[in-house]
């Protein structure tokens, strides 16, 4: 991938976890150990951010914990309507349609919904709140006075927290379908006024013989993506 003379032993670990990092959409159901959730966080807290202010709060769940909070949410999606504390993207359009397109089609197409089953697409949409069968699940909330940035220190943290989980052997799913429903989470989790629920992140040991965890996205190319200017 690189030339040799860059492949140091960290550059080497990083480009394994980050090549086969992956959205895990179906776990099995065996908890995770508290050692090893608090190693994860461990490593997650290692995330930069702005002048060092650590926005980042997280509840997690587990155990019955999981359960409750599952049967809850779905019950409370089947009647309300979305209500996220950030706006959601006004549209997709031109690459980043594209992009969301061809991973949508890689989705339905592992799971066997084909164009145009809007049952079987709407049932898709629902994992998301079911979870995908996760044992745990991680709602991740900023400081509002702290705006944009404080959510973008917010998503750093959940990059951390998803390569963390890999190399831990955990699968982890970011969700931001969650956060469209937070007006339900700052009452469940009783959050404060003052958090804004950023995303949700599922996890645990990934299920590696489901059909819906063997395909895998693509990456642009750097020419794609970046641009120099050396005059």
């Amino acid at each position: 991938m690189s030339p040799t003379s860059l492949q140091t032993d960290e550059f080497t670990a990083l480009s394994h976890i980050l090549d086969n990092r992956w959205t895990c959409r179906q776990f099995k159901s065996d908890r995770v150990p508290r050692d090893t959730i608090e190693a994860l966080l461990r490593l997650a807290q290692r995330t930069p951010s702005w002048c060092n202010t650590q926005p980042w709060q997280v509840v997690l769940t587990e155990d019955a914990g999981t359960d409750r909070f599952r049967k809850e949410l779905l019950e409370h999606v089947a009647i309300a309507e979305p209500e996220p504390d950030f706006a959601f993207p006004a549209q997709y359009a031109g690459a980043y349609r594209d992009r969301r397109r061809a991973c949508g089609l890689q989705l339905y197409d592992s799971v066997g919904i084909v164009k145009g089953d809007q049952a079987g697409t709407m049932r898709q949409a629902m994992r998301n709140f079911e979870l995908f069968d996760a044992p745990h699940v991680a709602i991740v909330t900023t400081e509002a006075d702290l705006g944009v940035y404080g959510a973008i220190d917010c998503g750093l943290y959940i990059g951390t927290f998803l390569l963390a989980a890999q190399s831990l052997g955990l699968g982890a799913a970011p969700q931001a379908a969650l956060a469209s429903y937070s007006p339900f989470l700052h009452t469940y989790f009783d959050l404060p006024e003052n958090r804004r629920v950023v995303a949700a992140i599922s996890f645990g040991y990934p299920d590696p013989d489901h059909p819906v965890n063997t395909f895998r996205t693509a990456r642009e190319d750097l020419d794609q993506v970046a641009t120099w200017h050396s005059d």
